[in-house]
């Protein structure tokens, strides 16, 4: 299953809250190019330094306690990345065709060996286009950016609400308009509001379209 939409709509935090709910796994593909967008500034944005270190990279992640853990080279990134560094950097590195196949290949790997919900931009159009259920998730800038903020100055991190929503209108624009594999919704995906909806409301309508999927599958 997967959960595509812009920057802030609340896929993630809805998908770890599913894969909990339901006891499968969770994977989240915007942390991973959050990684490789960490790789890009530590080689000081040289692309050709970057390319050679990503290769050479060891990434590894696990859900476990709704967290999304995610380790470069045995280190936990998983706070690292959710920087406004990265998050300044990571569309331009996500729209990088080679950056995508790498990122795209990795999650191939790991679907196969368990089930899983995954969130991100181009999951059900590029990466996964047989996925079981498919979901895309808005909400209106205002609404994103406030969902932003919490999470990025629970990190610590002293930001304000203006600064946020300058980046995820920047990265909404770069990420429709990229040539590699644009958000875009899927034709069968199902579109979810969460301008007016509750957690718990997205939370428990996903989680219920999942289970008449699942019961319906295994009917058949």
């Amino acid at each position: 299953m997967v959960i595509d939409g812009p920057a802030g709509s609340g896929k993630s935090s809805t998908a770890k809250a599913v894969a909990a709910q339901l006891q499968i796994q969770f994977l989240d593909s915007g942390a991973l190019y959050r990684v490789a967008t960490l790789v890009y500034l530590n080689c000081q944005k040289d692309y050709q330094k970057f390319f050679e270190q990503l290769e050479e990279s060891e990434i590894s992640f696990y859900f476990k306690k709704k967290k999304f853990h995610v380790f470069l080279d045995g280190r936990d990134v998983s706070d690292e990345i959710r920087s406004m560094e990265v998050s300044e950097n990571v569309s331009e590195v996500a729209s990088n065709a080679d950056v995508r196949i790498f990122v795209n290949e990795l999650m191939r790997e790991v679907v196969k060996h368990n089930d899983y919900i995954a969130d991100g931009r181009d999951l059900g159009t590029a990466v996964f286009p047989d996925a079981d259920l498919k979901f895309y998730m808005v909400a209106d800038l205002e609404t994103r950016a406030k969902r932003r903020l919490d999470e990025v100055r629970s990190s610590g991190k002293d930001v304000t609400l203006e600064e946020v929503k300058q980046n995820i209108a920047a990265r909404d624009d770069k990420d429709s308009n990229r040539s590699s594999d644009p958000l875009k919704k899927a034709d069968d995906a199902i579109l979810v509001d969460t301008s007016e909806m509750t957690f718990e409301e997205q939370v428990a309508f996903i989680s219920s379209k999942i289970k008449e999927t699942i019961s319906l599958q295994d009917k058949t």
